[in-house]
C-alpha cells in the first residue's frame, strides 16, 4: 500500500436487499474519491437467508472496511437510500431490533469519527443497488479495486443519468410492473392510518368535533380497543419511524397508548388532522340534530361547502386543512411508515385523495373505532406531488395477523 494514492475525503454508497424479506440477500457496496468521483473499490457479496435491513446494515459495514483498506485517513460521508439505516447511525432514531444492534455496533466502530450519514433518494444509490442484485445473479463477488478502471467510468455514467432523469437499467428481483405514479428512483412513505378508540359520543353516536368540541376521553372500551389495535400492529414495529397524532385527545390518549406499545419515542402532533368541527351540533345524536335543525342538516348533507351547526367546518375546508397537513408529514418523514392517529373524517379525506376520488366519496366510507387504514404515498425525483396507493382500508384487530 506504500504506493496507493491517499485520499482526504471519501464517499460511501451502500445497499443492500432480500428477495423474499426475510430471503436469499445481499450487499453492494462503493468506495468513492469525493473530489473527484473516482470508484476506489467496491464490494458485492452474498448473505444467505436474511431481511433487508440486515443486508442494508452489511452493506454499510462492507464500505466502511474499504474505508479502512483503501482510505483510512479519509474523512468519510456515507450515502444510503435507507432512511432507517442513516438515522440511526446518526443517533436520531432508535435501534430496537435485536438482529440490527450488532451490526450498527459494528459500523460504529468502523467509522472514523465525524462520519456524516446522508439519506439520499434510490436512483442516486443505483451503482450499489446494482452490485448487491448483480451478486444475488451470483455474477460478482467480493471486494474489487477499481481506481481508474474503465468499468468503474462506465457504471458513473449511469448512475449520472440517473440524477439527470434519464432511464436507468439494473438488476433486480422479478416482480409486477409499477403502479402508475410509482418509479423505483423515487421515495415511499407509507402512512398507518388509526382512528381512535370509543368515547362516550362515540357510544351514543354524537357528534364529536375537533379542538372546539367538549373533547371527551377515550372510554375504557375505547383503550382497549386501542391496544387491542396496537397489539396487532407490533409486527410493524421496527419499521415504524414515527407517530404522529391528531391534538384532539381521544387521539392523542389512542397515539400514547399505541406509540408505547411500538417504543416509537415521542408523538408528533399534526393540527391538520383533527376532527371537522360541528358548531352547535357537537354533542348532538343525528336524531336530535334533524328535531331542531332539519333544514341545516338537509344542506350539510346535500353540499361539500354547507357548514354544520351554523359555525364549524364544510369539508371542503377539512379537506384543505388535512391535505396541507398530509404534505407536511410527507415532507417530514420522507421514505418512513409512519402511524397516524386521527379520527373519520380526517382519514376519509386521505383516502379519497389516495384514490383519485371526489370528495363526495367521503359519505361511501365507514370506518370502525380503532380501524386501521394503510396508505401508501410515492415521491418521484420530478418534484411532482406524490402518487398514492390504497394498501388496506378499515382493517380491525382480531381479523388476522397484520402484513409486514
Amino acid at each position: 500500500m506504500s504506493d496507493a494514492p491517499t485520499y482526504r475525503e471519501v464517499v460511501v454508497e451502500a445497499d443492500g436487499g432480500s428477495r423474499g424479506n426475510p430471503g436469499p440477500a445481499a450487499y453492494g457496496a462503493v468506495l468513492r474519491d469525493a473530489t473527484t468521483g473516482e470508484v476506489i473499490a467496491h464490494d458485492g457479496a452474498t448473505l444467505g437467508r436474511a431481511t433487508n435491513n440486515v443486508a442494508e446494515y452489511s452493506g454499510l459495514i462492507a464500505g466502511l472496511r474499504l474505508v479502512r483498506e483503501f482510505a483510512p485517513e479519509a474523512s468519510v460521508e456515507v450515502r444510503m437510500d435507507s432512511k432507517l439505516v442513516v438515522e440511526q447511525m446518526a443517533g436520531n432514531w432508535r435501534i430496537k431490533h435485536p438482529d440490527m444492534k450488532p451490526l450498527a455496533l459494528e459500523a460504529s466502530r468502523l467509522a472514523p469519527p465525524g462520519t456524516r450519514w446522508t439519506w439520499v433518494p434510490r436512483a442516486e444509490n443505483a451503482y450499489a443497488d446494482r452490485l448487491a442484485n448483480e451478486a444475488l445473479d451470483g455474477t460478482r463477488s467480493g471486494v474489487e479495486h477499481l481506481a481508474g478502471d474503465p468499468l468503474q467510468r462506465q457504471v458513473d455514467a449511469g448512475a449520472q443519468e440517473a440524477r439527470d432523469g434519464a432511464p436507468v437499467a439494473t438488476a433486480s428481483a422479478p416482480g409486477p410492473a409499477p403502479a402508475r405514479g410509482w418509479s423505483p428512483g423515487g421515495t415511499t412513505t407509507t402512512l398507518v392510518l388509526v382512528r381512535h378508540g370509543v368515547t362516550a359520543h362515540t357510544q351514543r353516536k354524537s357528534f364529536s368535533g375537533g379542538l372546539a368540541s367538549a373533547n371527551p376521553p377515550l372510554t375504557d372500551e375505547g383503550r382497549a380497543q386501542v391496544r387491542a389495535t396496537a397489539d396487532w400492529l407490533a409486527p410493524l414495529a421496527e419499521r415504524v419511524t414515527a407517530v404522529v397524532t391528531s391534538p384532539v385527545r381521544r387521539a392523542r390518549e389512542s397515539a400514547e397508548i399505541v406509540a408505547e406499545r411500538l417504543d416509537a419515542g415521542p408523538l408528533r402532533e399534526e393540527p391538520g388532522f383533527a376532527e371537522m368541527e360541528f358548531g352547535a351540533w357537537d354533542g348532538s345524536t343525528f336524531g336530535e340534530v334533524a328535531e331542531r335543525d332539519r333544514a341545516g342538516l338537509d344542506a350539510w348533507l346535500g353540499s361539500l361547502d354547507a357548514r354544520p351547526g351554523g359555525t364549524g367546518e364544510s369539508f371542503r375546508t377539512v379537506e384543505r386543512r388535512v391535505l396541507d397537513g398530509l404534505r407536511r408529514v410527507l415532507a417530514e418523514h420522507a421514505g418512513g411508515t409512519i402511524v397516524v392517529v386521527a379520527h373519520v373524517t380526517p382519514i376519509k379525506v386521505l383516502v379519497a385523495h389516495a384514490l383519485g376520488a371526489p370528495l363526495e366519496a367521503v359519505f361511501r366510507m365507514e370506518l370502525a373505532p380503532a380501524s386501521v387504514t394503510v396508505v401508501s404515498h410515492f415521491a418521484g425525483d420530478d418534484g411532482a406531488e406524490p402518487m398514492a396507493s390504497l394498501r388496506l382500508f378499515n382493517g380491525v384487530a382480531g381479523t388476522g395477523p397484520f402484513g409486514a
